[in-house]
C-alpha cells in the first residue's frame, strides 16, 4: 500500500530518487521493477509495480479493438508504457517522452495511490490539489457513497 506525499528533484539525466519508504516495499513487490506510463485525465505519470501493471495491462488489451474509445486508451496506455528499474541508488530514469507529457523538470511530487504511485510536477499538482480542494468543499458535488465516510 502507497500512500503520502513526497516532493523530490529531478536530476538533469532524469533520474527521480524514490523515497526509502517505497523502495523497499516494492522491492518485496516487484523486485524494483516498475511500469511507467501516462495519466489519460492529468498531465501526470503513473507508477504501478510490475506485477500490478500486469494486471491492468491484461484488462487493457482484453478491450475491443474495434471500439474506438477503447483503442485509444490501448494506444496511449500501453503506447507510453515504459519499464523501469530501481537502481543500486534507489533511482529511476524517466524518458524524455514522459518527462514531457507531465511537464516535469526538477521539482516534482511522488503521491501514493494504494497500488500505484502518481508523479506530478510539483506546480501542476499544487494547481490541481488546490482545484480538488475547491470542489470538495461544494458538497453537492460529493457522491452519497463519499459522503458515507467519516474521517
Amino acid at each position: 500500500m502507497f500512500r503520502g506525499l513526497n516532493t523530490i528533484n529531478l536530476d538533469a539525466k532524469g533520474r527521480l530518487a524514490i523515497p526509502t519508504k517505497y523502495r523497499e516495499r516494492l522491492a518485496e513487490l516487484c523486485g524494483g521493477h516498475l511500469v511507467v506510463t501516462i495519466d489519460t485525465e492529468e498531465r501526470s505519470l503513473l507508477v504501478y509495480p510490475a506485477n500490478e501493471w500486469e494486471q491492468i495491462e491484461a484488462q487493457i488489451t482484453a478491450l475491443p479493438s474495434f471500439n474506438k474509445a477503447a483503442r485509444r486508451i490501448q494506444r496511449l496506455l500501453l503506447g507510453h508504457a515504459t519499464d523501469v528499474e530501481i537502481d543500486s541508488s534507489g533511482r529511476i530514469l524517466l524518458s524524455q517522452a514522459l518527462r514531457d507529457y507531465a511537464g516535469l523538470e526538477k521539482e516534482t511530487v511522488l503521491i501514493g495511490q494504494g497500488k500505484k504511485l502518481e508523479l506530478w510536477s510539483k506546480e501542476a499538482w499544487e494547481e490541481t490539489r488546490d482545484e480538488y480542494l475547491s470542489v470538495v468543499n461544494d458538497e453537492s458535488e460529493l457522491s452519497e457513497q463519499i459522503m458515507s465516510i467519516s474521517l
